[in-house]
């Protein structure tokens, strides 16, 4: 165990959490609502740090990140846990083990060696995925410390509900993230997340402030988040919160886990939520999750050119060069180097 950052020890042993937004208060010999920061006798620890339950040599596009380093490769890490609990997740047996199974597993991986084996395995970053980042804070940002001098990007792929000051303290060293916007009701938050809409928009718009590269993926469920209304009212967010150069990642459900009553989202649901997001003004919008080489392909926002094309995860073409459209000189926003 290692002693967690960002709580307050109070009366009875007691702790407040601030490490997510969730704000825990945790009772003595408790953990908080992820169920790996525990309480003993008074103060937090973390139970995950250093115990990797899964590692990858992944592309980075599989994030998905699209503006972010094309065609390279990001080692990518994980422990068990997650502060929500997602019907739908699609890595349950990790994310969800510690509150379903009351077990913490994983193999001990110090920072300096998960670098060390991101460097050999030549990955131009790390990325902490699979579960949420925030729950292994102290792990990661040692590791993104480490990182960062080797010359290697940070990225996050996140729910988006990390703490203010947690966010703030780790900024120098992250680099980029892929935050998921599920939905856009407190109503599916509350039911299907456990949490709530409004700590993931704060944490948006922070990301924004604090001049970290954001992509923005929303899983489109059919009968829970897929009206027009709604897809509208996230490209708005992003668009007039965030900028309309976000990246925005419609992607598809796939029956899972406990939410088994929604059936795979249509391609025709999918290529409606990709015009929708350019209809309000978005210029980089993508599909996922299905076979859709124009969904998946970046084109210039200024001459229509196509400028990168990708097959699933694989690049095919990329045209970009330095961050500019090599026809119109257009600025393509993104990490390109």
């Amino acid at each position: 165990m290692k002693e967690a950052k960002y709580f307050e020890k109070l009366d009875d042993k007691k702790v407040r959490c601030f490490l997510c937004r969730h704000h825990c208060l945790i009772q003595n010999g408790k953990t908080g609502l992820c169920a790996v920061r525990k309480n003993v006798d008074g103060t937090l620890y973390a139970l995950t740090y250093e115990r990797c339950i899964a590692k990858n040599v992944d592309p980075i596009e599989k994030k998905p990140l699209f503006h972010v380093l094309p065609a390279t490769t990001s080692y990518s890490i994980a422990t068990v846990g997650c502060n929500f609990k997602c019907a739908h997740c699609q890595n349950y047996e990790i994310s969800q083990l510690p509150r379903d199974e009351e077990i913490i597993l994983g193999e001990i991986y110090p920072p300096d060696e998960v670098v060390k084996d991101a460097l050999y395995h030549r990955c131009r970053s790390i990325s902490y995925t699979y579960t949420e980042p925030t729950i292994y804070y102290e792990y990661a940002y040692d590791i993104a410390i480490i990182a960062k001098k080797e010359g290697l990007k940070n990225i996050f792929v996140t729910n988006g509900y990390t703490g203010e000051e947690a966010l703030k303290d780790i900024s120098p060293y992250l680099d980029a993230a892929n935050v998921d916007l599920k939905a856009f009701t407190e109503d599916f938050y509350k039911k299907i997340c456990g949490a709530k809409l409004q700590g993931v928009l704060d944490t948006l718009k922070l990301y924004k402030k604090l001049n970290i590269w954001i992509e923005v993926t929303t899983l489109v469920i059919t009968g829970y988040n897929d009206s027009e209304e709604e897809l509208r009212d996230i490209a708005q967010f992003i668009k007039n919160e965030l900028g309309d150069y976000v990246p925005w990642h419609v992607t598809a459900f796939y029956p899972t886990y406990k939410l088994t009553d929604a059936p795979r989202t249509p391609i025709t649901k999918l290529k409606n939520a990709w015009e929708i997001g350019k209809e309000e003004g978005l210029k980089f919008v993508y599909t996922g999750n299905i076979f859709n080489t124009e969904g998946e392909s970046t084109f210039c926002p200024k001459c229509n050119k196509k400028l990168i094309e990708r097959t699933g995860f694989k690049i095919t073409k990329n045209l970009i060069k330095d961050g500019f459209c090599p026809f119109c000189n257009e600025t393509i926003p993104g990490i390109w180097s």
